[in-house]
């Protein structure tokens, strides 16, 4: 089976694939410090308790916006597949004609939602990545990758307005009931989920303007469960994408996924 890997600021997140179908994903904290062996136990519980095993991968493939960690992934990796895993990269065939002044400096993780996003819909498309940052980014019906927006994510807000003041508190960030919060919790929870909202909705607006035609907006990421509810722009909802995204860079590159 397939082991593909998003390593992301926050968050790494792990998917099993058996040929295309995605039969279990988890996460674990980045931690720069630990090694190659570190992650791999870390794998191996996780899979133990969902009844999977790590001598059932074969193969995997990653990708990273952390590139210190990628040298302990792509060890990691290759104990348990014994084999050299692919690492996501411009040069790879993603089906897209990439217009980004330096391809170099694009984000793994937004080359590869773009990806997968045109694959499944094949139409004109705005890609909403809300995790530690909130990314957009901009494909065209032909696949052609225009580029984007780059934004702090939902979770920074909240930590910052946390740490910057002196007597707003860190809050659990679920949607409230109204936007007009009625005690300090509920208008911090207010300002930052619908807040980031508006945000996110004004900037596809925005985009749909410099295109002079509406695209599909596809909603990714760990925050995106919670956040699409209140936009008014987001139409789908793909939280694996990115796993999903993995998957098929690895079909293009060395065919079928052996089981």
């Amino acid at each position: 089976m397939l082991l593909t890997i998003d390593i992301g600021n926050s968050n790494v997140v792990w998917g099993l694939f058996r040929q295309q179908t995605l039969i279990g994903h988890w996460r674990a904290d980045t931690n720069p410090t630990w090694t190659a062996g570190d992650y791999g136990n870390v794998l191996a519980h996780q899979l133990r308790s969902a009844g999977q095993s790590v001598d059932t991968i074969t193969d995997a493939i990653l990708c990273s916006v952390v590139p210190a960690l990628i040298p302990a992934f792509e060890q990691m990796a290759q104990d348990l597949s014994h084999r050299k895993p692919l690492v996501v990269s411009t040069d790879m065939d993603t089906g897209l004609t990439l217009h980004y002044a330096d391809p170099r400096t694009l984000g793994a993780d937004r080359l590869v939602n773009a990806a997968a996003a045109y694959d499944r819909y094949k139409t004109s498309l705005i890609v909403v990545d809300l995790g530690t940052a909130t990314t957009f980014s901009v494909i065209t019906g032909q696949g052609d990758f225009l580029g984007g927006a780059i934004a702090p994510g939902l979770g920074i807000g909240a930590e910052a307005l946390s740490a910057k003041t002196a007597q707003l508190p860190h809050v659990s960030l679920v949607q409230p009931k109204a936007v007009i919060g009625r005690d300090t919790v509920t208008s911090i929870q207010s300002g930052l989920i619908y807040g980031h909202a508006s945000m996110v909705d004004d900037l596809i607006a925005r985009i749909h303007d410099e295109l002079g035609q509406r695209a599909l907006v596809v909603a990714t990421g760990g925050f995106s469960s919670l956040l699409s509810p209140c936009s008014r722009k987001i139409q789908e909802v793909r939280p694996y994408l990115t796993l999903e995204g993995l998957e098929l860079l690895h079909r293009r590159t060395r065919g079928q996924t052996r089981i």
